[in-house]
């Protein structure tokens, strides 16, 4: 079992835990920032990481593992591995969260959903209303960190958070960082320029 200072440890060694001027994947600025690839391109630290929070949902026998893409591709897969089950994950296609490449869940699968980081909860709901509507059952939702102060709630569905981080957040609008002209970071995004064909 990981405790919170083994965690905190794993993710400072690897320059996970980062401060500076962060738009998040919710449109929210921050001054602090979790980036769980930098800890994931490390697949012992992954695996060992993962299979703590696999750990906390043996008991509810889940047969699908989903993240939604892109962060939580690599943590449903090392979950689904500690778990022996299917590894898939859900990507936003005109603002839903669809399966594809042919993944698809039925009524006999129990879903694990996994997240690297959940902010407002908000992709692990709609993959949630995805796999419901496809008849599957959700058996819980696990996260390597829940940096919404303990805000997030799931109605109805165990959920758990390996680490809680209680970040401040704020409106891009009621932002001090933007007000004290500090440069903002889109740590999510692609540079300009990459991936264009020359």
């Amino acid at each position: 079992m990981l405790t919170r200072d083994q965690l905190l440890a794993i993710f400072r060694q690897c320059n996970a835990l980062q401060r500076g001027h962060f738009e998040l994947s919710s449109g929210l600025h921050s001054g602090h920032y979790f980036q769980c690839a930098q800890f994931l391109q490390h697949p012992k630290l992954a695996a060992t990481v993962c299979r703590e929070l696999a750990r906390r949902f043996v008991s509810r026998k889940p047969t699908v593992v989903i993240g939604p893409a892109t962060g939580g591709i690599i943590v449903a897969y090392e979950v689904a591995r500690a778990l022996r089950g299917r590894a898939l994950y859900a990507e936003r296609v005109d603002a839903e969260m669809q399966l594809r490449r042919g993944f698809t869940v039925t009524k006999l699968d129990r879903v694990l959903l996994v997240e690297d980081v959940v902010t407002t909860g908000e992709s692990a709901r709609k993959v949630a209303e995805l796999v419901e509507a496809m008849g599957a059952k959700v058996v819980g939702i696990g996260a390597v960190v829940d940096r919404s102060g303990g805000k997030v709630r799931f109605r109805g569905c165990r959920y758990e958070k390996l680490l809680e981080l209680d970040f401040e957040h704020f409106g891009p609008h009621d932002c001090p960082l933007c007000n004290e002209h500090i440069p903002l970071t889109h740590p999510g995004r692609p540079k300009k320029g990459m991936f264009q064909e020359k």
